[in-house]
C-alpha cells in the first residue's frame, strides 16, 4: 500500500468534544452578527416615523455597519494574531452588545448611525476569531464540515433576519418593536461571552508571535477612499447631487489608487500589508474580489427594498413584510446544508447555479414588480423567485470563499481569505448605498404620494427600477464566476493560515 493510499484510507483524527462546543460558542457570534445585516431591514419604515429620519439615514443605518465591519475584519485579525483570538472575541461580542443596547435607546437618528457604525466596528473585531479557531481546532474533513456548518449560519442567519425582525415589531408595537430588534442580541450577547470565556482556548505561548507591526496608514488610506464613494452615494439623492457628491466621488478613487501604491511600497520594506499586493497578481483573484463586492451588493440590498415596498409603499405591518423573505430563507436552508457536498461534485459549477439561481430569481422579481399594479401585488407573487433567489444563496455563500482563495498561492490563502470577507461586507454597504439612491431617487414627488394610492404605485414603481439594479449586480456576478478555477486544491480550498495570518492559539 503506498502512503497516498494509506493517507486517503487512514481515519479523520477524531475532535474533541470541546472542539465543537467552542464552534458553539463561535458561531452564536457569528449568528448575532449576520442576523444584525438584515433583521434592521423590516424596522427601517419605524425607525423612519420615530427618529423622523430621512431617507439617507435609513441607507446610513444598513450601509454604516456593513462598512465598519468590513473594513475591522483584517486588522483585527492581525492583532488577534499577537495578542490570542480569544480575549479579542471576547471584546468584540462585549462592545457588539453594549453597541447593541446603545441603538436600542437612541433619541435620534444620528445616534442611531453612529452606534449602527460602533456595532459594525465590534462585529468586524471579532468575526476574524471564527475562522482563525475552526483553522485550529478542526483537523481534515472536519474542519470542512465545521466551514459547511459556518456557511449556513452565516446564509441563515442573513436569511432570518427579516422574519424575526417583522415578529418583534408585530408582538410589541412600532415604537418598542424596532427598539427591542437591537435589544434581542443582550440575552445572546452574555450567552455568548460566558460560553467563550469558558470553552475558547488561550493562546500558545510557544507558537511565535507574528511581526509586530500593523499597517495603520494603509488602513486610513482605504477607510477614507471607501467612505469617500459612500457619503456622496447615499446623502447625493437628499441633496440633489451638488458638485461636492461627485468631486468627493473623485477624491475616493484617487484614493484608493493611493492605497494600492501604499501597499507596494509598505511590502518592499519587508513588512506585512494590509492588503498583500501578490494576491492581485492572479487575474483570476481580482476577478474574485469582484465577484464577491457584486453579489453581495445583490444579495443584500433586496430585502432593503422589499421592506420599504411592503411597509412604506403598501402599507402592510413588518410582520407581513418579514414573512415575504420566508421562501428565501427556506431556500437558503435547504441549500446551504447540501452547499459542501455539492461543490465537492461540481466544482465550480456549484457558484455557477447559485448565481444563476439568483439572476433568474431577483429578475422575476423585476419583472412581477414592472409588470403588476400596486393593488393587485401580493406576497404569493413573490413566493417562487424568492425560493429561487434563496436556493442560489446557499448554493453560493459558503462556498465562494473557497473557491476564491483558490486562485492564489497556498501560502497567501489566509491574506486571501480576510480580503474576501472584508470585501463581502463592504459589497453589502456599497449595494445598499447604489441601491436606496435608485429607489428613493425614483419616487414622485411628495404631492403625487399624499395618498395611499399614490404611495403604492409609487414605491411599486421605485422598488421595479432598484429590483433591475439588483438583478443587473446578479448577473454580473453570474458571468464573474467563470474566473474562478474549476476545482479547488484542497491546500488552498480551505483557506489555510499563513504566517501573517496564522492563528495563535492550541485547542
Amino acid at each position: 500500500m503506498t502512503d497516498a493510499t494509506a493517507r486517503a484510507t487512514s481515519p479523520a483524527p477524531a475532535v474533541p468534544r470541546q472542539s465543537w462546543l467552542a464552534l458553539v460558542a463561535l458561531l452564536l457570534g457569528m449568528f448575532i452578527a449576520l442576523l444584525d445585516t438584515t433583521i434592521v431591514n423590516v424596522a427601517l419604515p419605524t425607525i423612519r416615523t420615530s427618529l423622523d429620519a430621512s431617507e439617507a439615514t435609513l441607507s446610513w443605518i444598513i450601509s454604516g455597519y456593513a462598512l465598519a465591519f468590513g473594513l475591522t475584519l483584517i486588522p483585527a485579525g492581525r492583532i488577534g494574531d499577537r495578542i490570542g483570538h480569544k480575549w479579542v472575541y471576547f471584546t468584540g461580542v462585549l462592545l457588539f452588545t453594549l453597541a447593541s443596547l446603545a441603538c436600542g435607546v437612541a433619541t435620534s437618528d444620528v445616534q442611531l448611525v453612529v452606534f449602527r457604525v460602533v456595532q459594525g466596528l465590534a462585529g468586524g473585531i471579532f468575526v476574524p476569531a471564527v475562522t482563525a479557531f475552526i483553522q485550529l481546532l478542526f483537523p481534515g474533513r472536519s474542519r470542512g464540515k465545521a466551514f459547511a456548518i459556518m456557511g449556513a449560519v452565516i446564509g441563515v442567519s442573513s436569511a432570518l433576519g427579516p422574519i424575526i425582525g417583522g415578529l418583534i415589531i408585530q408582538a410589541f408595537g412600532d415604537e418598542n418593536g424596532w427598539r427591542l430588534v437591537f435589544f434581542v442580541n443582550l440575552p445572546f450577547g452574555v450567552i455568548t461571552l460566558i460560553a467563550a470565556a469558558i470553552l475558547l482556548p488561550r493562546r500558545d505561548e510557544s507558537i511565535p508571535r507574528p511581526d509586530k507591526g500593523l499597517d495603520w496608514f494603509g488602513l486610513v488610506l482605504v477607510s477614507a477612499a471607501f467612505v469617500a464613494l459612500l457619503v456622496p452615494l447615499i446623502q447625493g439623492q437628499d441633496e440633489g447631487w451638488p458638485l461636492w457628491t461627485y468631486l468627493t466621488i473623485a477624491a475616493g478613487v484617487v484614493l484608493l489608487a493611493a492605497f494600492a501604491l501604499w501597499e507596494v511600497r509598505y511590502t518592499r520594506t519587508g513588512r506585512t500589508p494590509l492588503v498583500p499586493p501578490t494576491l492581485f497578481s492572479h487575474p483570476s483573484f481580482t476577478g474574485g474580489v469582484v465577484l464577491a463586492l457584486v453579489y453581495f451588493a445583490a444579495f443584500t440590498s433586496i430585502f432593503f427594498t422589499i421592506s420599504l415596498l411592503w411597509q412604506s409603499g403598501l402599507g402592510n405591518s413588518a410582520l407581513a413584510s418579514g414573512a415575504v423573505a420566508i421562501p428565501f430563507a427556506v431556500g437558503s436552508i435547504i441549500s446551504s446544508s447540501q452547499s459542501n457536498r455539492i461543490a465537492q461534485r461540481l466544482g465550480r459549477n456549484v457558484l455557477v447555479l447559485g448565481t444563476a439561481l439568483v439572476t433568474i430569481g431577483l429578475g422575476w422579481m423585476w419583472i412581477v414588480l414592472m409588470t403588476t399594479e400596486a393593488a393587485d401585488l401580493t406576497n404569493w407573487m413573490l413566493l417562487a423567485p424568492l425560493l429561487i433567489a434563496g436556493l442560489g444563496n446557499g448554493f453560493f455563500i459558503a462556498p465562494n470563499v473557497q473557491f476564491i482563495v483558490a486562485t492564489v498561492d497556498p501560502r497567501d490563502a489566509g491574506s486571501a481569505s480576510a480580503v474576501i470577507s472584508a470585501i463581502q461586507r463592504i459589497g453589502s454597504a456599497v449595494g445598499i448605498a447604489i441601491i436606496g439612491s435608485v429607489l428613493f431617487g425614483s419616487l414622485p414627488e411628495g404631492r403625487e404620494l399624499a395618498t395611499a394610492a399614490g404611495r403604492a404605485t409609487g414605491f411599486t414603481d421605485a422598488s421595479a427600477a432598484a429590483m433591475g439594479v439588483s438583478a443587473a449586480f446578479a448577473l454580473l456576478a453570474f458571468l464573474l464566476v467563470f474566473a474562478l478555477p474549476r476545482r479547488v486544491d484542497p491546500r488552498r480550498g480551505g483557506g489555510r493560515p499563513t504566517a501573517e495570518t496564522a492563528p495563535a492559539e492550541r485547542g
